[in-house]
């Protein structure tokens, strides 16, 4: 530990809550100097006091002595609360830099604000790169998956630092130049979407084997725990086994049980849902993940709905309980595979819309660790866009096909008996409906499309010749050519 003086930093960390902090002590850990900056001293000296052996830091006190600290070209990363406490930031950095030195948001910034942020900055001579950064605070501090988008002049002078510090697997950093300017914050808001579906189908799962099933919670918790041993490996499965374990000390009920069954959300699921909506991509599982944590959050209307009839039928619950946890673990693998292809079309669409050119295996590669939604089959993603980078959907991998196709037998006899019994499964359904709607060889769209035509004159195509065609519905409805 240092204090100001001649050495500089080779970066700089400004927001040292909880993230900020793990992550400047991540970069030190790594060999770097690092400055520290933040509002509050307090929070900075109780970081060099509990962790300032860790490495080489730099105290500062003032933004200007925060900047006059850091080695050319600057390099600042902010890990503050998004919204307008980061434009603050932004600003009061770049009053105090030079042309060619490098902001780094690295908080959940919308991109479209990533977007104009690096514009502005651009106008001044500044870098600017949007990060989005997945693993919570044990990856902030042992090795995050980072997702930078900028210049890519920027990344070569960022891109080793934000490597060293990511996770690796197999040898490889799980972070890479994902592309200009919002890109990085809109691939990490996708992420985040494919985060709320993981965890609402496994919520549903959860609520299956206990509410059709009778099962407690103990033995649930070892069905996740052996899940993770196969094709459902994954951080979330693993932390769902760990969760569903805890006892309530206090009272000494699984501890599930006494948290509140209200979901919070801190708005990237939103922003997916939205964006996908913009892009006219169905994002079907992820929409309703997001609508689930709502209906969650809604505790009068719930509480006075108890009462309504369920027509629920009891006895439609399968007498083999090991043949029905089969078919809900073959249920939630195959909608996971919905959701993270749903994602990935997500951010092609998105991609294309802004001239971005995302490559999904890079995205596959890098989410392998350190993040949240860290799986053993985004090895197969990686593969199958190594085997097709045109792959038109993910779906249609032949590894995920033929997963799909012997799961789609367990994922109805779920989906019917949750209905029958009246447990709401809204991700597992989606997701078998959007499956259905994607292999169809006729959607009820035609149907749509001549109901516009009738009210509104928005004519429709036909199957037998080109053009747009109207009914004179209001006359002797003949068809005329638009």
């Amino acid at each position: 530990m240092a204090e100001t003086g001649q050495r500089q930093a080779q970066i700089g960390v400004t927001g040292l809550a909880v993230m900020g902090s793990n992550i400047a002590r991540n970069l030190a850990r790594h060999g770097h100097t690092v400055a520290l900056h933040n509002r509050s001293i307090a929070k900075t000296d109780a970081l060099l006091a509990e962790h300032g052996s860790e490495g080489d830091f730099i105290r500062t006190e003032t933004t200007a002595e925060f900047v006059a600290a850091l080695e050319r070209p600057r390099r600042v990363l902010m890990m503050v609360k998004a919204g307008d406490a980061t434009d603050a930031v932004i600003d009061e950095l770049a009053d105090l830099m030079e042309p060619g030195d490098i902001i780094i948001d690295g908080g959940n910034s919308l991109y479209t604000d990533t977007i104009r942020r690096e514009a502005a900055m651009a106008a001044r001579g500044l870098n600017f790169i949007g990060a989005g950064i997945s693993g919570g605070e044990e990856g902030a501090l042992n090795g995050p998956s980072i997702m930078p988008g900028g210049p890519a002049e920027s990344y070569e002078s960022v891109g080793p630092l934000l490597e060293s510090i990511s996770a690796h697997v197999d040898g490889v950093p799980c972070c890479t130049h994902i592309g200009p300017d919002g890109s990085g914050h809109f691939v990490k808001m996708v992420h985040n979407g494919i985060e709320y579906a993981d965890m609402q189908l496994i919520g549903e799962a959860y609520d299956l084997m206990r509410g059709v099933l009778g099962m407690d919670v103990a033995e649930i918790a070892d069905v996740f725990r052996e899940w993770n041993t196969g094709d459902l490996d994954s951080y979330l499965v693993e932390i769902t086994a760990d969760v569903l374990s805890a006892v309530d000390a206090t009272t000494g009920r699984p501890l599930v049980d006494v948290i509140v069954d209200e979901a919070g959300q801190k708005g990237t699921g939103r922003w997916t849902v939205k964006s996908a909506l913009d892009l006219g991509v169905p994002t079907t599982g992820i929409a309703e993940a997001v609508f689930a944590r709502a209906l969650s959050s809604a505790p009068d209307q719930r509480r006075e709905a108890r009462g309504l009839h369920s027509g629920a039928d009891r006895s439609a619950a399968p007498a083999d309980r090991a043949a029905f946890i089969e078919d809900i673990r073959q249920a939630l693998y195959a909608s996971k595979v919905i959701a993270y292809s749903q994602g990935f079309d997500q951010i092609a669409a998105g991609s294309e819309e802004h001239g971005w050119n995302v490559h999904p295996g890079d995205l596959a590669t890098i989410w392998r660790g350190g993040c949240i939604i860290r799986a053993k089959f985004l090895d197969r993603i990686r593969d199958a866009y190594a085997e097709n980078p045109e792959l038109p959907a993910l779906l249609l991998a032949p590894y995920f096909r033929d997963a799909v196709e012997t799961a789609v037998g367990s994922w109805r006899r779920v989906v019917m008996t949750a209905t029958a019994t009246g447990v709401p499964v809204p991700a597992f359904a989606s997701s078998l409906s959007y499956y259905d709607a994607l292999r169809a060889d006729r959607l009820p769209a035609a149907l749509t499309q001549g109901l516009r035509d009738y009210f509104g004159a928005h004519t429709y195509r036909r199957i037998d010749k080109p053009g747009s065609f109207h009914t004179l519905w209001s006359g002797d409805r003949s068809e005329v050519e638009a």
